[in-house]
C-alpha cells in the first residue's frame, strides 16, 4: 500500500476562540503525538485529509505527515466531527513505525457463489469486520473470502485466512467467519408444497 502525503503547519495558539477562527478559514486544529515524538499542536486542510478518510481504507490509511521541517509516519487515532453538520472538527494522529504493528479493524466481504448455495442452501457471513495487527504499510483494504467451494454444511474459519506477510488475525483461530447452511424457509417451503400436493387427490378423491 501506498501512503499519502499531508501537509502540516505548527499551531501556537489554542482554545475556542483561534480554534473557531481556524474552521472558518478553511483549516482544522489538529495533535500529533506517540512514541519518539513530543505532542505537538497541528492545522491541517481537512481537505487532504478526507481523501484518504473516504477512501476504502478509512482509518486506515498511514499519512506520510509534513511538518516544522520534519516528516513522521501517522495514523488517524480519533476524530471530533460536528454532530449536525459531520464536518471535521478536531483530528488526533498518531504517529506510528512503519515495520511495527498496530491494531486495526478491515472490512470482510466474500466472492463467488458457493456450491452450498446453488443447491438452496444460505451463506451466513458471522462477521463483517476482522480485526487484525498490521504493519502500517501492508494493512489489507479488505479481507476477501472465496466461498466458491463451500458445499452445505462447510464454514471458513480465521485459521483459513491467507494473510500479507507480517499480518495476524487477533480472533480465535477456530471462530468461523463464513458458513453454509441449510435454508430452512425454502426447506419448510418445500415440504408444506409437497404435502399440500399429496392432499390434493384426497380432497378430490372425498367430494366424489
Amino acid at each position: 500500500m501506498e501512503t499519502m502525503a499531508l501537509q502540516a503547519e505548527v499551531r501556537t495558539e489554542s482554545g475556542k476562540g483561534p480554534a473557531r477562527r481556524l474552521r472558518a478559514s478553511g483549516k482544522i486544529p489538529a495533535v500529533v503525538y506517540g512514541p519518539g515524538i513530543q505532542p505537538t499542536p497541528l492545522t491541517v486542510n481537512p481537505t487532504e485529509l478526507l481523501k484518504g478518510l473516504r477512501s476504502k481504507r478509512g482509518r486506515n490509511v498511514a499519512y506520510e505527515l509534513t511538518f516544522d521541517g520534519k516528516q513522521t509516519l501517522v495514523m488517524v487515532r480519533d476524530l471530533e466531527v460536528d454532530p449536525v453538520t459531520r464536518d471535521l472538527l478536531h483530528v488526533d494522529f498518531l504517529s506510528v513505525a512503519p515495520d511495527k504493528a498496530v491494531s486495526v479493524t478491515v472490512p470482510l466481504a466474500t466472492t463467488g457463489r458457493a456450491k452450498g448455495v446453488v443447491k438452496g442452501g444460505q451463506l451466513n457471513v458471522t462477521l463483517r469486520t476482522v480485526p487484525l495487527l498490521s504493519p502500517p504499510k501492508v494493512i489489507p483494504e479488505e479481507i476477501l473470502v472465496d466461498v466458491t467451494g463451500l458445499d452445505l454444511g462447510d464454514s471458513f474459519a480465521v485459521k483459513d485466512l491467507v494473510l500479507p506477510e507480517g499480518v495476524t488475525c487477533t480472533l480465535p483461530a477456530e471462530r468461523t467467519l463464513v458458513s453454509i447452511q441449510e435454508n430452512r424457509r425454502a426447506i419448510a417451503a418445500a415440504e408444506a408444497a409437497a404435502a399440500a400436493a399429496a392432499a390434493a387427490p384426497a380432497a378430490k378423491k372425498g367430494k366424489k
